[in-house]
C-alpha cells in the first residue's frame, strides 16, 4: 500500500556531512508526522528528529544544532541534513511515517534503512 524508500547514507569522515532522503509512495491521502529513527549496534533504536505535517520540529538533545528535517509536502518527501558528524552518529538510519491511506487506514510505515558510518 505504502513504501518508504530511503537513500543518502554512506562513509563520512568526523566533521563531515550527509543528507539522507526518504520518498513515500503509494496509496497516500495525507502523510502525519515524518521522522528519521537511527539504531547503532547494540543499542535500542532511537528517535533522531520528527517534523509533523505544519513543518514544527522536534529533535534528540545530542543532535540538536547539528542536523535538521525537512519535509516536501508536495513530494512527500522527508530529509535529514546532518552535519558535524561525529563518530557516535555511526548507526543505521530509518525514515519512518504515520500515513492515512485512501481508505482512511492510518498506518505506522518504517523505510529499510541506510547504514551511516563516521570515521577516520
Amino acid at each position: 500500500q505504502v513504501q518508504l524508500v530511503e537513500s543518502g547514507g554512506g562513509l563520512v569522515q568526523p566533521g563531515g556531512s550527509l543528507r539522507l532522503s526518504c520518498a513515500a509512495s503509494g496509496s497516500i491521502f495525507r502523510i502525519n508526522s515524518m521522522d528519521w529513527y537511527r539504531q547503532a549496534p547494540g543499542k535500542q533504536r532511537e528517535l533522531v528528529a520528527r517534523i509533523y505535517s505544519g513543518g514544527s520540529t522536534t529533535y534528540e538533545d545530542s543532535v540538536k544544532g547539528r542536523f535538521a528535517i525537512s519535509r516536501d509536502n508536495a513530494k512527500n518527501t522527508v530529509n535529514l541534513q546532518m552535519n558535524s558528524l561525529k563518530p557516535e552518529d555511526t548507526a543505521v538510519y530509518y525514515c519512518h511515517a504515520d500515513i492515512t491511506t485512501v481508505a482512511r487506514v492510518t498506518l505506522s510505515n518504517w523505510g529499510q534503512g541506510t547504514q551511516v558510518t563516521v570515521s577516520s
